[in-house]
């Protein structure tokens, strides 16, 4: 028992004298009628006097995570996945047995029990136990005697410890699911069919950013974790599938910060037959959707601000955004070094690679995006930064492409799929440049995707939403760790 604390030490003293007693200290199957919420929307309403007419009985488990009295009755609140009841045990209503197991009961064991609804004098609605099933013996006592884990990291690092003890985390890890089922519900009434594609890639596509890199032996290849799910969605609807999704991890091997996580969700969608300006239509209906279906309103609190799904979202050009912040008018075509001149003006570091469009773009990140608060889609993206997006017919230098920003983050990427072939093999090209250029986030060239627009790639319209930061919106959360259930995280050293 090296290192063990006094508490471990009793706890494991305590499994010993289970034992003896005959008691399994880390139990068996045992069958559940109801949960706390089932009975509190069941029978919240009720009078003591109608509860005892009734004589509800119910049959429960959870984890022990309060207790008050020890000697021939006691109070627990035992917790199970949908909240906390309060049960009464005493020694009279149970066998000698359960009585001698409840004694030795501690905060965090896992219970079973029988019993009867009823009022306490404090008009507590609770359950009078007639059994008492030990299931599992915790061996570490839950932190801080339940008054919850501080330590943030250790809350994400132990996301079990978190789940017990933090009503926040609960709420967003039953709410996650809820809005990934609202994304689906949305898109499947909309006729899109749901698919699967490959997490494992042979060629890096579909977005900037840097891969994570394996090795497949039996092949002998090497294979890249997706960073998007594009390439292999449009090549469904080259195959006349027309409308399809997906719901998948993406792999970055980047930086983190508050909205970004090396592994994260999205949900990318493509539409034959549609455009820029329908995924711009698509991507508001969905999101006033989800928010409505999710929280029953379009009006969401985050970060103290209120934010309108409800509203039509403000659409504005990237040029134009630039110029309405900065006066800077990039409309106008300009040369590499008077870009290059107006970027070190303002500070903006300009890399190997960076053509005219890449310092528009920064000019946009630094002068603009952090200043959206209500949803707004920003389109017509610069050519060099949109190698997969149709160009724009009035302005070549531009692409049909949006970006949707909330609060001053990127929620949503979309654009008129470039289904151009020739064209599409040029833009590939360009990227293989930057890449020579150092550039690792560029595209590599990918010739079976030429051949599938080859065969026809009707006018499509494509988009890509961040389930995770949208999660964040919608549960009022800061950090992108706090969505995600096991975030990746330094290692920690162990003593």
């Amino acid at each position: 028992m090296t290192n063990l604390t006094d508490q471990e030490i009793i706890r494991r003293k305590k499994v010993e004298e289970l034992k003896e007693l005959g008691v399994d200290p880390f139990g068996h199957r045992f069958d559940v009628t109801t949960h706390a919420d089932e009975i509190f929307r069941a029978f919240g309403e009720k009078t003591k006097e109608e509860l005892a007419d009734l004589n509800i009985n119910i049959r429960m488990a959870g984890r022990i995570v309060l207790k008050r009295g020890q000697g021939k009755a006691g109070f627990m609140h035992i917790q199970d996945r949908s909240g906390r009841i309060q049960i009464y045990v005493r020694t009279d209503s149970i066998s000698e047995l359960e009585a001698k197991v409840w004694k030795l009961s501690d905060l965090g064991d896992i219970i079973g029990v029988e019993g009867f609804l009823f009022r306490t004098n404090t008009n507590e609605l609770s359950v009078h136990v007639t059994k008492y099933v030990h299931l599992t013996k915790a061996l570490k006592p839950l932190p801080e005697k339940y008054h919850g884990l501080t330590d943030v990291e250790e809350i994400r690092r132990k996301r079990y410890l978190g789940l017990i003890t933090n009503e926040s985390d609960r709420h967003i890890a039953y709410t996650r699911p809820k809005i990934i089922r609202a994304f689906q519900h949305y898109f499947d009434s909309r006729g899109f069919i749901e698919v699967e594609t490959p997490v494992l890639q042979s060629i890096l596509g579909g977005a900037a950013a840097r891969p994570f890199i394996t090795h497949h032996n039996t092949l002998d290849m090497e294979f890249y974790l997706r960073i998007a799910t594009e390439i292999p969605l449009k090549k469904l609807i080259v195959g006349g599938m027309e409308a399809v999704y997906e719901i998948g991890r993406l792999f970055r091997n980047e930086g983190m910060d508050s909205t970004h996580n090396p592994e994260f969700t999205t949900v990318e969608a493509y539409l034959a037959y549609s455009n820029m300006e329908g995924m711009m239509d698509l991507v508001e209906d969905c999101l006033r959707s989800v928010t409505k279906e999710v929280l029953g309103t379009t009006t969401v609190t985050f970060d103290d601000k209120e934010l309108d799904f409800g509203s039509p979202f403000k659409r504005i050009t990237m040029v134009d955004a630039i110029k309405e912040k900065s006066g800077l008018d990039f409309s106008k075509e300009i040369t590499l070094d008077e870009a290059k001149a107006l970027a070190k003006k303002h500070g903006i570091e300009v890399e190997k690679h960076f053509t005219v469009g890449h310092i528009i773009a920064e000019f946009f990140d630094l002068f603009v995006e952090p200043t959206i608060t209500q949803p707004t889609f920003v389109y017509m993206y610069p050519l060099e930064i949109s190698p997969l997006a149709k160009k724009n017919d009035k302005d070549p230098r531009f692409t049909d492409r949006f970006e949707l920003f909330i609060n001053g983050a990127e929620y949503a990427n979309a654009y008129s799929e470039l289904n151009d072939p020739i064209d599409q093999k040029e833009r590939f090209e360009a990227q293989l440049v930057e890449r020579e250029k150092g550039n690792a986030e560029a595209s590599e060239m990918d010739y079976d995707f030429i051949e599938a627009l080859e065969y026809g790639l009707p006018p499509t319209g494509g988009l890509g939403i961040g389930i995770d930061r949208f999660v964040m919106l919608l549960t009022n959360t800061k950090s992108i760790r706090d969505v995600i259930l096991f975030p990746h995280l330094r290692e920690k050293p162990r003593k």
